[in-house]
């Protein structure tokens, strides 16, 4: 159990699950919670990453810095996906064991798994197929860091932990059309449209896929249990254990923002994996469920993207 006094470093702080997990923290009473930004500290930098470790000593450790982003972003710059996300992981693994933090956790994604993969998604499938090809080398990347964490661990005795976490939506997303995931994507369109009057709000694919999505705070508060409740090398997957379809959602996020319009499915661009759902069945045995409804959760990040966006 991680000490209300332990100091703990939270990389990428400012990105989706960086920031859902100092909200986490602060309320459950962690006061000693280590922030750095980009300019403060170049993850990418192993020399600048050792010195931070070696003068901070922090006691734990929630890496979730990443290069994220959608299907488009991944297609055009596989290059930066795989080495920035490599750079980060083996810095701060690296550099925690030689300061010996106390523990680690590590935040993969559900892009892990095979393309292909039997429905729900059990831990054990990892490596069993071929990966979805338009986010192949992020999700190499990410494989990487599994591997580094389960490798320290089996030598030289560490306790570092591995989630996956499913689909994430919520406060701090990214909702640039060109980089942005699915959900955050589509409520900037229909919000967009809904602003100029527009008749037609046009989406990617064929609307058929199924998704699960998980609010960012619920990841948060399972990161936090799982960091006080497990230490075992396997993996464990977070999310709701619920799915629905792509034209599911698009129709929830549109009746949340209240547009009008309608919706025109453009079935020439990609759909991307045809169903990626994760069976949760080991994180429920442990102790942990989701709280937040889907439906609840899209009115709460609507809300904070019309109080945040820059018009």
């Amino acid at each position: 159990m991680m000490d209300k006094n332990s100091k703990i470093y939270v990389a990428g702080h400012r990105g989706l699950v960086g920031s859902a997990l100092v909200r986490v923290l602060e309320k459950e009473g962690y006061s000693k919670i280590i922030k750095k930004t980009r300019e403060e500290l170049d993850l990418l930098n192993q020399a600048e990453v050792d010195l931070f470790f070696a003068r901070e000593k922090p006691d734990y450790v929630f890496l979730s810095a990443a290069k994220v982003g959608g299907i488009l972003a991944n297609k055009e710059r596989p290059a930066d996906f795989i080495y920035e996300n490599l750079m980060i992981e083996t810095n701060i693994i690296n550099s925690a064991y030689k300061n010996n933090v106390k523990k680690l956790l590590f935040l993969g994604s559900s892009c892990i798994y095979p393309k292909f993969a039997e429905q729900p998604i059990k831990e054990e499938y990892l490596l069993t197929g071929a990966l979805e090809e338009t986010n192949a080398p992020y999700a190499i990347a990410k494989i990487a860091g599994i591997a580094l964490c389960q490798a320290f661990n089996k030598q030289y005795g560490t306790k570092y932990i591995s989630v996956m976490p499913t689909n994430l939506y919520g406060p701090n997303d990214n909702f640039d059309l060109e980089s942005s995931h699915v959900l955050p994507a589509m409520l900037r369109k229909f919000d967009d449209a809904k602003r100029i009057n527009k008749k037609e709000v046009v989406l990617w694919g064929t609307g058929m896929p199924k998704r699960e999505f998980l609010h960012v705070d619920d990841l948060a508060d399972a990161c936090l249990f799982l960091m006080n409740n497990y230490d075992e090398s396997e993996i464990v997957n977070i999310g709701t254990g619920e799915d629905l379809s792509i034209k599911e959602l698009a129709q929830m996020i549109k009746e949340v923002v209240g547009y009008n319009g309608d919706i025109v499915w453009d079935s020439t661009k990609p759909d991307g994996t045809p169903r990626k759902l994760l069976d949760v069945s080991k994180l429920n045995s442990i102790g942990w469920k989701h709280k937040t409804e889907l439906a609840d959760g899209l009115k709460s990040t609507y809300e904070w993207y019309l109080d945040n966006k820059n018009d």
